[in-house]
């Protein structure tokens, strides 16, 4: 089955989410959606208390949105330097169980040609260089398809990121590390984004017969609000 890619720039989250939502439940072909930069953003996932996740007062003094999105997973800050990849599948298109496990995996194969480092691993759903996270994930499954969404930071605003509280809940290999401790940004490994990017398109067209949809009709046709929401 072909594979759409749909490639974006700057595109809001809130916009990019929505229309992640409209492809998974509307449409029944299999997608990739690359978006390149965002404005300023706290993403929570469908099940995270804002209370308990975020310093409410400083995200408000940056004026950064807080934003209910309709997969779970955990709290991410997103802006200009944050580069997302979302694939969208039906549960036929791949051998393996459409469950979180499984579907994790597959990821960390996908993308270990694009990263092509040995300290280079899926480590608790994160994706990581050596112990030090610079990809978070989120899925959704439903009936005949499912959805694996990745955040990766090229860069990030440490005053930003402050805004995160220490969940209560946190991966075990993070050991108690304050966020500038425990994540790590691409730009000090990787000459620059649009070669990650790339990577990533070329290693698609070796996986799948890729088509590339027109961006702008699937934008406006596809873009309703749904679960995904601000708080």
């Amino acid at each position: 089955m072909p594979l759409h890619l749909i490639e974006l720039k700057n595109t809001p989250i809130f916009e990019q989410l929505l229309l992640e939502e409209s492809l998974l439940r509307d449409h029944t072909e299999d997608f990739c959606l690359i978006n390149h930069g965002s404005s300023a953003a706290i993403v929570l996932g469908i099940s995270g208390k804002k209370e308990e996740l975020v310093q409410i007062e400083k995200a408000a003094s940056y004026h950064i949105p807080l934003i209910k999105r309709f997969s779970g997973g955990g709290t991410v800050v997103v802006d200009h330097n944050t580069l997302f990849v979302t694939f969208i599948f039906s549960k036929k298109s791949h051998p393996f169980p459409a469950y979180p496990e499984p579907i994790m995996l597959w990821s960390e194969d996908f993308y270990r040609p694009i990263f092509a480092r040995s300290d280079f691993c899926l480590k608790e759903n994160d994706y990581v260089l050596a112990d030090k996270k610079f990809g978070g994930n989120a899925q959704y499954l439903k009936k005949e398809r499912w959805l694996h969404h990745t955040s990766f930071l090229w860069d990030y605003n440490p005053n930003y990121m402050d805004c995160l509280l220490h969940p209560k809940k946190s991966p075990c290999y993070r050991a108690n590390r304050v966020h500038h401790e425990f994540i790590c940004k691409l730009s000090d490994y990787y000459p620059n984004l649009q070669t990650v990017i790339t990577a990533i398109k070329e290693h698609l067209h070796t996986l799948y017969p890729v088509i590339i949809p027109s961006t702008g009709s699937f934008l406006s046709q596809n873009i309703s609000r749904r679960t995904t929401s601000f708080l």
